[in-house]
């Protein structure tokens, strides 16, 4: 099995759980981060967060391999003295503690996968004419393959996953970017311009604005006429 350790150790990924290294399995280690491409990540069938050291880093790490890698297996190494804190709106599947023998993380990794191919959702998502695929991270419209950038496609899919409701600037900046970023929020803007952009002047209504509020996903948004109409104009 290929395994994915995100730490913030810069040792051996044993140090983290000392049983990993009897384990027969391929393991390679990334820096914990908010950030995850599952791009980066193709080969990966499990992914090891270590809790052990920082645990709201931890926390965002979860949350973001969730979000952008969903049905990929994800277990937490974690210290006793924080096992209260753990939450499972994190999005991991289990957890183990440094000191688990490996017979015991085997297990967790088996059971959390078989749970994983069990309950997996279909992957592809369709919207009238646009159809998004997150195992291949291609969006299709009418069957034509749009060029779009890692975070265009969160956006987008995140969008197509909730069609006709209205989000604030600042919840898709949460949902899409993460819980820590930084950015403001004129930064969904100059995505949406540029979503609008690739779809066309005949679909760029498909992501509509409500005005002061935000964006929505509008299936019946696709202009007739093959113009724009007023209905998705860039908030002011």
């Amino acid at each position: 099995m290929q395994l994915l350790l995100l730490t913030e150790r810069n040792g051996e990924p044993a140090e983290v759980a000392p049983s990993l290294a009897f384990l027969d399995h391929e393991l390679t280690s990334a820096r914990l981060t908010r950030e995850f491409d599952p791009a980066s990540h193709r080969d990966v069938e499990l992914v090891l967060i270590d809790a052990t050291a920082n645990l709201g880093a931890a926390a965002t790490a979860c949350r973001a391999v969730a979000a952008r890698a969903e049905g990929l297996p994800v277990l937490v190494v974690v210290g006793d003295a924080a096992l209260a804190a753990l939450k499972a709106s994190w999005g991991f599947d289990d957890w183990l503690l440094p000191s688990a023998q490996p017979a015991e993380i085997e297990t967790r990794m088996r059971l959390a996968r078989e749970r994983s191919a069990t309950d997996q959702p279909s992957r592809e998502a369709s919207v009238g004419d646009l159809s998004i695929d997150e195992d291949t991270y291609i969006v299709r419209l009418r069957g034509r393959p749009l060029d779009l950038t890692f975070r265009e496609f969160e956006l987008l899919k995140y969008l197509a996953g909730n069609p006709g409701r209205v989000f604030t600037r600042g919840q898709l900046l949460q949902e899409v970017w993460g819980y820590d970023y930084f950015g403001g929020t004129r930064t969904v803007d100059v995505h949406i311009r540029r979503l609008r952009a690739k779809l066309g002047a005949e679909y760029e209504q498909l992501i509509g604005t409500v005005r002061g509020v935000g964006y929505k996903l509008d299936p019946h948004g696709a202009s007739s006429s093959g113009r724009p109409d007023e209905r998705g104009a860039p908030a002011p």
